[in-house]
């Protein structure tokens, strides 16, 4: 079997999420929190080693500015996720019944 054949099978397959799923994703979203907050931490750091007004500095403050709205936004993706997987499971346990 060639690389196109392969590509083409693996496009027609259909993703199954389960409950045990979340498990994952949960520990992929608390990393992805710690590791926001250790970034924050450093750039902080680095932040202070410039003067005030420099580019760099404006540079690192625009950075820590951005990643902080983004970490205010892992709620929502973390509910986002979690929903999607709830809604999956319940389209597949109808269409299932429904056949």
């Amino acid at each position: 079997m060639n690389q196109i054949e392969t590509q083409k099978q693996t496009k027609d397959e259909v993703a199954y999420f389960e409950i045990k799923d979340m498990l994952a994703i949960a520990v992929v979203l608390v990393v992805v929190g710690i590791t926001i907050a250790f970034g924050l931490n450093v750039l902080a750091d680095v932040r202070g080693d410039f003067t005030a007004g420099s580019a760099e500095y404006n540079a690192t403050s625009d950075t820590i500015s951005g990643i902080s709205k983004l970490s205010g936004k892992m709620p929502i993706i973390g509910l986002v996720v979690v929903a999607a997987i709830i809604i999956g499971i319940l389209v597949r346990y109808f269409m299932q019944r429904a056949a």
